[in-house]
């Protein structure tokens, strides 16, 4: 899907700590944390299988990158929603989408620096 390799782990980690089980308070579900709707609409059946979940996340996240060109507007996408950044003209203002962009990149960036650096 053309992502950088150290961006998926780091997507994974943040949103549901590497637990294929996660349910976030908002309905967000599995690896990825996919909303219903949203993993309908990338043709994932169930969820909550790890496979078709990361398939579907990684898609997405793709699909983001390409539309917004930048992986902190696609991350910011991937947290808020993507009419929520095209609103906002770039990264909202919200503190949870803020952090989570440095998280993701951050772990990313150490995950690219290899174990020596975690």
């Amino acid at each position: 899907h053309d992502l950088p390799p150290s961006l998926l782990p780091a997507v994974v980690a943040v949103e549901s700590g590497f637990r294929a089980d996660a349910v976030s308070p908002a309905g967000a579900l599995g690896l990825m944390q996919l909303m219903p709707a949203t993993a309908s609409d990338l043709g994932v059946v169930d969820p909550r299988d790890p496979k078709q979940n990361i398939e579907g996340g990684a898609r997405y996240l793709a699909f983001l990158r390409k539309h917004f060109k930048s992986d902190e507007l696609a991350l910011a996408a991937y947290n808020a929603g993507p009419g929520r950044v095209a609103r906002a003209g770039g990264v909202p203002d919200f503190p949870e989408t803020k952090a989570y962009i440095q998280s993701v990149l951050g772990l990313a960036a150490s995950y690219e620096a290899g174990p020596a650096s975690r």
